[in-house]
């Protein structure tokens, strides 16, 4: 027998739970029942543990005394139902005016920086000290400042997320490949220090500004505010200005591009280890508007990817790995037909550009190769001249010359550019020139376009590496301007002086987003011109692997992939197309880390963000979602009771803007609402939502004293089982009471920073808050906390909803719960589980018994109670599959099937070839160093010793890294009880015995008790589980997913190319034999920090 001790129930139930067994319910299979489990049984039970449980929790949370305390206002509220369209033109409006601000910010650092550089006269011979990101505040072995270092004081700033800055001068970071005094740096640097005085001007103007720069085209990198940069363990900082999405976006247009890359003979051994990196390289200046293929040949073309056979795809990240991956199995062999290649690359550029389908700007043609035999005009002549609308951009792979001159030609004569690469360390300086070719067109035309990037993280500025250590990455998008030459000498050659920009962390655009407004399930989302997600509640950019990493391809999610329901892309392909509109479906939305489902019927509304790329937005859930009520209360009451010290504002709302002016920046939100009342002019804030916190400060402020009685009331709660009451209005006030002390607290992350979905957000209401929404008014939804960090299985959460009326249409007020011990929670079910109606007191059945086993499990089927307490928390269907599959195929129970185009699966790690492995800039460098060793012992005998030594160190690591982490697509279920069904009986057919089983719901609330048949195991029903499953796409779904390209819209300008463009610059070849001291001096500098 399984023995507990016993527990009375107090007798003022008895009244309650008879008038709930004689109440009419729905029944399911009721004949089928095994005598063995009565049916009034198991309903007593679950009457007697519900009634307690809505005693306790009503109790304690106070949800009664709160919906009274809103009734009472009932006649003086006015309830809106909110214009949808009105709200997202409202929103689409802020968010123009917050980026024109940061747009006229880069125009004023572009008029200054034309100006300086128009006024400096360049000198070859200059010597200047400037403050280096790297050597300020360094000294030498003498403990003196070293040069181009100096003293740079540093203090932390709250507003640069306290990160040590200099917010009066900016610092210069030189690339580690380039010489700190060059003297095209050093002029670079005097003449930019102009923009100095603008950097501070625009923070003094606009303090919402963070970090400001200039990324020159010589490769420096000025940055505002200054700060320390600091390399990593080999002396190294991973990090060129211009080969960030925001440089090459401002730098260039559109553009369409054939990779043509040479595998035959010739190219084997390091030459081609090198002409796969270039290829890898070009890749990286590609981005999101622009499109491309790589083509290999020798006697016969080889698409890289042979479903992509005559067509381009968008330079995607997904897309870019793809073709990274397939490069790695390229070989060499055969004879090179480079005109059979030409002319494959040009008649694949003319017919995709006929399809109207790519950028329909630039085009180009990347040719990488070890030589060419001839110029190949009758090719040109054929396809590309007189207009020369294709570029062509040579690289010629290797340390010989004999074919350099046919190459240059090949690109003087179709406005192209040629650059020979002889080592890895040649490879991202010599790609990066094509850029400057694009740009002179949109020079020459003087167009200070406005870019604005995706969404991205960039872990490789330092402010970013030093976040990393306290907080997660920063989701941000960039705006960005290029800045010219306007000298009259140089106006042909367009010269691309470099890119100002600045970063706008996304969290900046939901400060303009009014949550209250959107609702407890509403939400408001932001996507690119090609439909890529640059805000969306559900975008995940991070995983989670000892710390948070980005995901692949993070920045290239499409709304299609968060809003999966639209299978015809009708909302999507609208916003893209800049339309303002409205639409309307069925959603199921996943919460508590994808173990719920939630199943709304949204209405979306959207519209464009003038000025940007972007369109916004706003979807309202129908029923209470659609629903805004404004109260009415003196601001004397309301600022009394809002000064309260258990009440708190939701940290990432704004109510008064604290950022604007520095005087406000100390001021908690409370405080800023008390000064905008008390006359401050230059406060800004939300009147509406002020106005509202004060109305429910005032509802809900008798809660506190009634939570107060409670505590000093030492005959309540004396065994400490509740521990925490707390209560969330619809403008994000909450208020917090604590029954034990602080130290005593089961779940510690509770409404902490910590929980990230148990508090209000920028972008979403707490999860209790959202479930009790959804359940019948009255009742409470109980669950335990899966979203706290350690599944914190200790605790159980009772919450319910106050509503504002009695009607349907009514909106939510507020939400009020309680946190209680688990155990405490689990001794009341297992006492509840003993009452017996038999007048004799000998009851049928019991919990106790050996041959029946007795859970509590929740409306999604998660285990709250068992016998055995390892089971707690667990999907029910894993430890009762016959009875969940029998819930199933009975309608008690429903499967809904989710979908997670964002997922992360393990797979096993292919082994690869060199290629892969250099893709990293320092296994680059030390195979360089590795190459030319191997060149001098001997004596320019080709490869094989290179080969195997570096074929070694690929097989070590493959040994070390047998998986690895990859983008995938999964589905997933999720499973939802009937609301309909009370009570269910049945009986299952297993292979030598009949499983019955009752399950029971409990009264006013979302659970249920399930009393099973433990005598038959029902050993042929397998588990049935939540586990996702990737959804595997067979060959030829795969070619059409990569084949297929949604509606985009493409940048408003292009700038192709200019008749007064002097094409006559088209190419430099490094020194073709150079001195081993030379060669040894440049691979030392390479590896060694200065």
């Amino acid at each position: 027998m399984k023995m507990r001790g016993l527990v009375p129930v107090s007798s003022h139930y008895v009244f309650f739970i008879f008038m709930w067994i004689i109440q009419s319910t729905k029944v399911v299979d009721v004949s089928g029942s095994h005598q063995g489990i009565p049916l009034s049984v198991v309903k007593l039970w679950a009457s007697a543990f519900g009634g307690e449980m809505k005693s306790i929790a009503a109790k304690y949370s106070g949800s009664q005394l709160l919906q009274k305390k809103y009734k009472e206002f009932e006649r003086s509220v006015r309830v809106e139902e909110i214009d949808g369209i009105k709200l997202v033109k409202t929103l689409a409006e802020k968010m123009e005016e917050m980026f024109h601000k940061k747009a006229e910010a880069m125009k004023r650092l572009v008029e200054a920086a034309e100006e300086a550089h128009l006024q400096h006269e360049y000198n070859p011979k200059l010597d200047y000290e400037y403050f280096n990101a790297v050597l300020i505040n360094e000294l030498d072995q003498d403990g003196k400042n070293m040069e181009l270092g100096g003293e740079f004081i540093l203090q932390p700033n709250e507003h640069f997320n306290n990160l040590s800055v200099n917010l009066s001068h900016s610092v210069v970071q030189v690339p580690t490949n380039m010489y700190n005094k060059d003297s095209a740096i050093v002029n670079g640097v005097y003449w930019s220090e102009a923009l100095n005085k603008v950097f501070v001007e625009n923070f003094d103007k606009d303090p919402s500004l963070i970090w400001q720069y200039f990324g020159s085209a010589k490769g420096f990198f000025r940055q505002y505010p200054g700060i320390k940069w600091t390399p990593d363990e080999h002396g190294v900082i991973a990090f060129d200005c211009r080969n960030r999405k925001w440089y090459i976006q401002a730098a260039t247009s559109p553009k369409d591009v054939v990779i043509l890359l040479d595998v035959s003979g010739s190219m084997k051994g390091l030459r081609l280890t090198i002409a796969k990196q270039t290829v890898s390289s070009i890749l990286d200046t590609l981005g999101d508007d622009d499109f491309f293929n790589v083509v290999a040949y020798n006697e016969k073309l080889h698409y890289v990817e042979p479903c992509l056979n005559r067509t381009l795809v968008q330079a995607d990240i997904t897309n870019k790995d793809h073709f990274r991956e397939h490069l790695d199995k390229l070989q060499a062999g055969g004879i090179g037909m480079l005109d059979m290649a030409l002319t494959e690359a040009f008649e694949l550029l003319n017919d995709f550009n006929q399809t109207g389908r790519g950028s329909v700007c630039s085009q180009a043609i990347m040719l990488v190769t070890d030589g060419a035999v001839d110029t190949y005009d009758d090719v040109f002549a054929k396809y590309n001249w007189p207009d020369r609308k294709v570029r062509i951009f040579p690289y010629l792979i290797g340390r010989e010359s004999a074919f350099a001159d046919n190459l240059k030609w090949m690109a003087c004569a179709n406005k192209g550019y040629f650059t020979q690469i002889s080592t890895l360390a040649d490879v991202q300086e010599n790609v990066m020139e094509y850029l400057h070719v694009l740009s002179r067109p949109k020079v020459i035309d003087q167009e200070h376009d406005v870019v604005w990037t995706e969404a991205y993280i960039d872990n490789t500025l330092p402010q970013a590496q030093k976040l990393e250590e306290i907080q997660s990455p920063v989701l941000m998008t960039t705006v960005a301007m290029p800045v010219f030459s306007t000298k009259n000498e140089t106006k042909n050659r367009g010269i691309l002086l470099g890119v100002v920009g600045t970063d706008v962390p996304v969290s900046e655009l939901l400060k303009a987003i009014p949550k209250y407004k959107l609702g407890i399930h509403g939400y408001a989302f932001a996507i690119t011109n090609n439909g890529y997600v640059l805000t969306h509640p559900d975008l995940r950019p991070l995983y989670e692997e000892g710390k948070k990493r980005k995901k692949p391809n993070y920045s290239s999610v499409d709304l299609s992939e968060v809003e999966w329901e639209d299978k015809e892309d009708m909302l999507r392909n609208a916003m893209v197309n800049r339309k303002t509109g409205t639409f309307s479906m069925e959603v199921k939305k996943a919460v508590d880390k994808g173990k719920r489902v939630l199943v709304l019927h949204n209405d979306y509304y959207y519209t464009d963000i003038k000025g940007t790329p972007f369109s916004l937005g706003v979807a309202l859930s129908r029923g209470h979602g659609k629903y805004f009520f404004r109260g009415s209360v003196t601001v004397e009451e309301g600022l009394h009771d809002l000064e309260h010290p258990d009440v708190a504002l939701a940290d990432e709302w704004t109510y008064c803007n604290t950022d604007e002016y520095p005087e406000h920046q100390d001021l908690s939100q409370v405080e800023a609402i008390k000064s905008y009342f008390g006359g401050e002019l230059h406060l800004e804030c939300d009147k509406e939502l002020i106005h509202e916190v004060l109305f429910d400060a005032v509802v809900t402020a008798p809660i506190e004293a009634y939570w107060t009685s409670l505590v000093l009331n030492k005959s309540e709660n004396s065994d400490k089982g509740v521990e925490i009451a707390y209560l969330g209005t619809r403008t994000g006030l909450s208020r917090i009471n604590l029954f034990v002390v602080p130290d005593q607290l089961s779940n510690q992350d509770f409404l902490t920073a910590e929980d990230k979905e148990g508090v209000f957000n920028a972008d979403h209401f707490p999860l209790w808050y959202k479930r009790a929404a959804e359940q019948v008014p009255g009742t409470f939804v109980y669950s335990l906390p899966f979203n706290t960090g350690s599944e914190n299985k200790s605790v159980v959460l009772a919450s319910t909803a106050i509503q504002l009326l009695d009607e349907r249409k009514s909106p939510i007020a507020a939400a009020v719960g309680i946190q209680m011990k688990l155990e405490f929670f689990q001794r009341k079910f297992w006492t509840a589980s003993r009452q017996c109606a038999a007048v004799d007191g000998k009851c049928s059945i019991s919990c106790d018994d050996d041959d029946i086993n007795c859970y509590l499990i929740d409306n999604n089927g998660f285990i709250l109670v068992a016998e055995d307490s390892s089971l707690t928390g667990m999907f029910f269907g894993e430890v009762e599959g016959a009875v969940m599959s029998k819930l199933l195929s009975m309608s008690s129970f429903k499967r809904v099937t989710l979908y997670d185009y964002q997922a992360i699966c393990r797979i096993f790690a292919e082994s690869s070839d060199s290629s892969n492995s250099l893709l990293d800039p320092y296994f680059a460098l030390i195979t360089t160093a590795k190459w030319l060793l191997t060149e001098l012992l001997i004596f320019l005998v080709e490869f094989n010793l290179y080969s195997w030594w570096h074929s070694d160190l690929t097989a070590k690591a493959e040994k070390v890294i047998p998986t690895k982490l990859v983008p995938c697509d999964t589905e997933f279920p999720a499973f939802i009880s009937e609301r309909t069904i009370k009570e269910t009986t049945g009986n299952i057919d297993c292979e030598d015995c009949t499983k019955s089983f009752v399950i029971q719901q409990i009264p006013s609330s979302n659970l249920f008790m399930v009393v099973v048949d433990n005598k038959c195991s029902c050993a042929d029903f397998r588990p049935v589980t939540m586990d996702p499953v990737e959804i595997m796409y067979n060959e030829s779904l795969k070619c059409e997913r990569l084949k297929l390209q949604k509606d985009r819209r493409r940048p408003d300008t292009c700038h192709p190319f200019h008749p007064e463009e002097n094409s006559m610059e088209c190419g430099r070849a490094p020194d073709l034999t150079p001195s081993l001291t030379a060669t040894l001096f440049a691979l030392l500098a390479a590896l060694f920090p200065r």
